[in-house]
């Protein structure tokens, strides 16, 4: 029978030729075979990263993009139903005109009163309250875009193309103009400064001068 001999643990067999180098060698290189593993396995995770931060930024980006077209798409919603809605008072108001004019020359001539005039002035605070407003003053500048010429005349006391009368007065609703204000112009009086020097060679002390050097030169 073979006896064990105790306190020595079994160890890998070595080839009995082989030197103690070689056995140092063979158990490094084990040691170094298993290291590369955890590094492949990080490198890995490393790539799956990089692909998921790549696919959030364009998520963000499309997101953005998307809150952006949103936001101009209500801003165009908003503007247009500002339009419609301004469209569809002017339509409205405009055949109220007639009335407002009638309303205008009855108050002109003392005839708004009675149950009339309470018609009138509720009628002219329905219109306001929708945004109607009247413009067109007698001696403001005459402007083409917001008023209409009717009569024309020359003015010795204008120094610019005026309205002197307002024959109907315009409407508008907010930069919309309904109907121009007609109107009745005036211009400065052609020739007045030429007219006016002429005038001052009639005077005394000219026709002095005149008579002092024997008259004006005949011929």
């Amino acid at each position: 029978m073979t006896e064990e001999t105790p306190g020595f643990d079994e160890k890998p067999d070595v080839p009995s030729d082989a030197a103690p180098e070689d056995a140092a060698q063979a158990e490094s290189a084990d040691k170094a075979g298993s290291a590369p593993a955890g590094d492949v396995t990080d490198v890995a995770l490393q790539a799956q990263l990089d692909q998921v931060r790549t696919a959030l930024n364009e998520r963000t980006t499309d997101l953005q993009r998307l809150q952006a077209e949103y936001q101009n798409y209500r801003r165009r919603v908003e503007r247009d139903r500002v339009t419609v809605k301004e469209i569809a008072a002017a339509n409205l108001l405009s055949e109220l005109l007639p009335t407002l004019d009638d309303i205008g020359r009855a108050r002109e001539h003392g005839e708004l009163v009675g149950g009339f005039k309470s018609v009138a002035e509720s009628l002219e605070t329905v219109v306001a309250k929708l945004g109607l407003q009247q413009f067109g003053k007698e001696g403001e500048p005459f402007d083409p875009t917001i008023h209409e010429a009717l009569m024309h005349s020359y003015a010795p006391d204008v120094t610019e193309t005026t309205c002197v009368a307002i024959l109907q007065p315009g409407y508008r609703i907010g930069e919309r103009t309904i109907r121009p204000a007609r109107v009745a112009v005036a211009e400065p009086q052609p020739g007045a400064q030429g007219t006016k020097s002429g005038s001052d060679d009639d005077s005394p002390g000219a026709k002095a001068s005149d008579e002092e050097n024997g008259g004006p030169d005949e011929g």
